[in-house]
């Protein structure tokens, strides 16, 4: 369900921004089409960054790239200074609700502990320490009611929840959020942006992946556009704010 078989902890270069991407070019797993086109983007520590497209853009794609779960034809990444892997416990990511088997005989509690699994690797039993760090993310998230229950029994708003609470609990510098506010329900999206706003005050650094327009000066400090695997120039009118790809 997860991957924690590369479990390296690396310091991270003095100075270095959250995440710097150069000219990244990736393709789709088992085709040759180009999923990215040379990408572009630094992100500064603590900043709050939208991936504004269409389905389709390359977002999920990028998200993946830099949490090393995809790998890249050509170009560089670096997270921190160095490249992915190296801080492995460092960078959380939140896939989408649908890339996620429901089915698996797991409860909540039990996926939001997987959190830790990157600090633990396979073997190490999780400490009572673990526990408590992921107890205290289920209650943030409001589903302390719920953390006995098998995953397939919540509802979407309930696993959307469940799914940020486990990137939570792994305590990364950097999170990379594919569409968490995407057809949830308005309870969810609360308590979702009330956790957003935290992590700003935390000084943490947030990368969502989005196509809703409407919140994103209020919510992002800077906007990366991408449309067909290509950074592209923003909609006139539409939120840019601070310098993060080469069209900005």
């Amino acid at each position: 369900m997860f991957n924690y078989s590369r479990r390296v902890h690396q310091s991270q270069t003095p100075g270095a921004p959250a995440l710097v991407v150069h000219d990244l070019v990736a393709v789709y797993p088992g085709t040759r089409r180009l999923a990215l086109r040379k990408v572009s983007a630094c992100v500064p520590i603590g900043a709050r960054v939208a991936l504004v497209g269409h389905n389709g853009a390359g977002k999920s794609t990028l998200l993946k790239a830099v949490a090393g779960l995809l790998p890249v034809r050509s170009g560089s990444i670096a997270i921190y200074g160095n490249p992915p892997g190296a801080c492995h416990h460092r960078v959380a990511y939140l896939p989408q609700r649908g890339e996620i088997d429901w089915g698996f005989p797991i409860t909540l509690r039990k996926l939001v502990l997987t959190g830790r699994y990157v600090h633990l690797g396979w073997f190490r039993r999780p400490s009572r320490d673990d526990w408590r760090i992921a107890d205290a993310m289920i209650d943030a998230l409001g589903l302390t009611d719920l953390r006995e229950r098998q995953i397939g029994q919540l509802s979407g708003g309930q696993q959307q929840r469940a799914m940020l609470a486990r990137a939570l609990t792994q305590e990364a510098d950097l999170l990379l959020l594919d569409e968490p506010l995407n057809a949830v329900d308005a309870e969810t999206r609360a308590v979702i942006v009330e956790v957003l706003e935290t992590l700003r005050r935390q000084n943490r650094t947030v990368i969502t992946a989005t196509h809703d327009l409407g919140r994103l000066e209020a919510d992002f400090d800077g906007a990366l556009y991408l449309a067909e695997g290509r950074e592209v120039a923003a909609p006139p009118g539409a939120f840019v704010g601070m310098k993060v790809g080469t069209l900005t």
